[in-house]
């Protein structure tokens, strides 16, 4: 299975190809892969999220499906690659790990049957959805501010085509401790489904990236942490998690909370109480 890479070489944004342990470039340049300084590897135009897919995070909520996927979108200045630092704001606590496969459109689409779908798709990569689950309080449905801050969208390593997605493992480690395992069988909308049902009413264009959910077992990291996401085919995506230099900002829009909203999704769904007490003031 071809995997494509782009990189920062010699001061150029560069794609390569990979070749075993090195990166090739097509003037024939080559790093090691070990070495390179690595980019998204596609440059969207959008990336939408699906909210709920795996069933194993649909039992860890202890909820019901709809009967179609529900979306939300993450801005593309939240994208990061494979050893970028994700940025956790001074003042938030409760940020949260989701390693997931992505999408990666490779033909403009439009109104098109889930059977026509794998035609559209350039090929897939990593990534890890985190959340910033201290604004859940006021942007649970958007997901806007907890999922589009800036670095919370890496994708990586790489770009690989002709991958079949059906029985993957994916498992994401935290300081080289499995927390997440499962598989792309445990999803209820496979990939097709998800290009498809996004394309009836919103043109998808090459590089545009649509993330396929998550299994359960997302739970809060710390700065230090080091996170990876590791895709059967696909590769392992690694991130370290940092503190930012400021704090959130008191004089404009909501805050940070700990409301049994917040908690119970950062902790895992399992509260008694979820989402009936009020947000701390």
């Amino acid at each position: 299975m071809p995997e494509y890479r782009r990189i920062l070489l010699d001061g150029a944004v560069v794609e390569t190809v990979r070749d075993g342990d090195e990166l090739v470039a097509g003037d024939g340049r080559r790093v090691a892969v070990a070495d390179a300084h690595h980019l998204p590897p596609v440059v969207p135009s959008k990336v939408i999220a699906v909210h709920l897919n795996h069933r194993s995070r649909v039992d860890e909520f202890r909820i019901g499906l709809p009967d179609t996927p529900t979306y939300f979108h993450k801005p593309t200045s939240s994208l990061n690659a494979h050893g970028g630092a994700i940025v956790r704001p001074e003042g938030c606590r409760w940020l949260n790990y989701e390693g997931e496969v992505a999408i990666v459109i490779g033909r403009t689409a439009r109104n098109i049957s889930p059977e026509e779908a794998g035609e559209y798709i350039a090929g897939y990569t990593v990534a890890n959805d985190y959340g910033l689950h201290d604004f859940r309080d006021t942007d649970a449905g958007s997901m806007l501010r907890v999922k589009g801050a800036d670095t919370l969208c890496p994708l990586g390593p790489g770009l690989v085509t002709d991958w079949d997605f059906r029985g993957k493992r994916l498992r994401t480690y935290v300081n080289g401790e499995v927390v997440q395992d499962g598989s792309t069988d445990e999803m209820t909308w496979d990939m097709h489904y998800l290009v498809a049902d996004i394309a009836r009413t919103i043109t998808l264009y090459p590089g545009d990236v649509l993330l396929s959910g998550t299994p359960a077992n997302s739970r809060p990291v710390q700065p230090g942490d080091v996170v990876e996401v590791e895709v059967e085919g696909l590769g392992r995506l690694t991130n370290r998690i940092v503190t930012g230099p400021t704090p959130i900002r008191a004089d404009v829009g909501a805050q940070p909370t700990e409301s049994e909203e917040v908690l119970s999704t950062a902790l895992g769904g399992d509260w008694e109480f979820r989402g009936i007490r009020p947000p701390k003031r």
